[in-house]
């Protein structure tokens, strides 16, 4: 137990500030001498024991009725380790600008309020705390270094199935655990929002799996480095939010994982560089079985690695010519609507539908063939009332599955393509029977044929004798009236006869296929 004797001249301030609230500000007011990466060198004038700080918030001295107590410290060296891990402390705690040489534990603590603002802390453990307040690390520098003499922890921040009350706010922190975790928040529950922009920095990989942000995660501008040999610089996989904020310059050394993530509203990258793992081998972009409402994939420039949104489903969908690399996996992605947006233009007033054949070239950036993304674009086609479109997706379709058919099918296949287009184009068919038709008039229609009986049948006529030629069921009466001496005109009505069969299967064949379930 500490006696106030023991306390040095700036512990025995704070010590007599605590029970009013007030502040203690041990800085000189010269900017130099003030610097908190100097901390190291501030002298015993400028020192502040931590056992004295976790002696006040448990309640060492005593609180004046009528007042309300908190631990309110600027400019301060704080020397050995804060430790209040199981603690309830019921004060909120207030520390700007300090140095801190040992990492800070709040281990299953319950606190209020907790501010570690502009400060240099080697580590925080906050694992399974409850903080009923806000947790506010704003312009503060969280380190976890192995050279360091104090700090045995592996995470800069570690907030594991933490529960937050208030919001969490690291703008402008810089949160440095180069090849480890920057921050560690499995399961961290926060009923208030996350922000970590205006120029944070992590420098580790940070993981939120199955955290639950009812109020959003805001990282606008956060620039997330050194994923470390995993290559992953956030992990939220699991994760159930409102809204997901990565705009605004963020940018990702490593790739994003949002695998079976949970979005009520908005996920945004408007602005976003996603530069992938190292070396650019890996995904920079993970979504699968994500969900979502409103998706924003506008970048400020191409993804150096993979886009992966197998299994995703939004509602709404907003790209760009920079949204997608050269591989992207889009099997089971369902959406509800796509719009491309221009480089630099709003996204309300410009978001427009793009060209099938762009859209069809998008679905061929996708590894090997799968029918589904061809059938959910040609969907989204018919909703909006663009039946020609949705055809052309589905021919697209088919000749992209004819390359992984046998050698007969694509010979088969490449007829049916000619023909009718698969049945998407039928009028193919009858530009063929047009052609055909003035062929054989024509050729036939300079010649006179045969009588197979004389004084029988109708009078020849080329054309109806060339229709009769083509089409294969019933007759007219031509064909078996006349025949031909010329080698080659006779080779002509075998011709005709045999293309009549192949219009009219692959006529059948493509209306059946066009009628049938996909």
């Amino acid at each position: 137990m500490l006696s106030y004797d023991e306390l040095t001249s700036p512990e025995r301030e704070l010590w007599d500030a605590f029970p009013q609230g007030r502040r203690v500000d041990l800085r000189t007011g010269v900017p130099e001498d003030d610097r908190v990466a100097e901390g190291v060198r501030w002298d015993s004038a400028r020192t502040v024991r931590a056992a004295v700080i976790v002696a006040l918030l448990l309640g060492a001295n005593a609180v004046q009725p009528g007042t309300v107590a908190a631990l309110r410290l600027a400019g301060a060296r704080i020397s050995g380790r804060l430790n209040l891990a199981g603690a309830q402390i019921t004060y909120a705690l207030w520390l700007e600008g300090c140095w801190f040489e040992e990492s800070v534990d709040l281990l299953g603590a319950s606190t209020q309020t907790l501010v570690i603002k502009g400060s240099r802390v080697p580590g925080i453990e906050a694992d399974s705390a409850c903080i009923e307040g806000n947790l506010d690390l704003r312009g503060s520098v969280v380190e976890s270094l192995a050279s360091s003499p104090f700090n045995h922890v592996s995470t800069a921040l570690s907030l594991s199935d933490a529960r937050v009350t208030g919001g969490m706010l690291l703008n402008g922190a810089h949160i440095s655990a180069p090849g480890g975790w920057a921050v560690a928040a499995g399961g961290l529950l926060m009923e208030g929002g996350v922000f970590c922009g205006g120029g944070f920095v992590a420098q580790g990989q940070i993981r939120l799996m199955g955290a639950q942000l009812p109020r959003g995660l805001f990282m606008q501008g956060a620039h997330l480095e050194d994923p470390g040999p995993r290559g992953v610089a956030l992990a939220m996989n699991n994760a159930v939010a409102s809204r997901l904020d990565f705009s605004d310059g963020f940018t990702a050394n490593g790739t994003v994982q949002l695998r079976r993530t949970q979005i009520s509203d908005s996920l945004s990258f408007e602005g976003a560089v996603l530069n992938g793992p190292p070396g650019g081998d890996g995904p920079a972009l993970t979504c699968r079985l994500m969900q979502a409402a409103d998706f924003d994939l506008t970048l400020a420039r191409l993804p150096s690695g993979t886009v992966d949104l197998r299994g995703a489903q939004v509602s709404y969908l907003y790209d760009s010519e920079q949204s997608w690399p050269d591989v992207v996996e889009l099997e089971g992605f369902l959406y509800g609507s796509i719009k491309k947006v221009e480089s630099g233009e709003r996204r309300e007033a410009t978001g427009r539908r793009e060209s099938a054949a762009s859209r069809v070239a998008w679905i061929r950036r996708s590894p090997g063939y799968s029918p589904q993304p061809y059938e959910q674009l040609a969907n989204w086609y018919r909703t909006i009332g663009h039946d020609d479109d949705a055809r052309r997706v589905l021919l697209a379709k088919q000749r992209h599955r004819r390359r992984s058919l046998s050698l007969s099918a694509r010979v088969w296949g490449h007829l049916l393509d000619v023909t009718v287009g698969y049945g998407y184009r039928s009028w193919l068919a009858g530009v063929w029977l047009l052609v055909l038709t003035l062929l054989g008039t024509v050729s036939f229609g300079t010649h006179s044929p045969h009588p197979v009986q004389r004084g029988e049948g109708a009078p020849f006529q080329p054309l109806v004798y060339t229709l009769d030629l083509l089409i294969p069921i019933g007759g007219l009466g031509q064909r078996t009236a006349w025949y031909w001496t010329d080698g080659s005109l006779q080779w002509l009505a075998y011709l005709l006869i045999a293309f009549g069969w192949v219009l009219t299967t692959a006529v059948i064949a493509g209306v059946t296929r066009t009628l049938q379930k996909n």
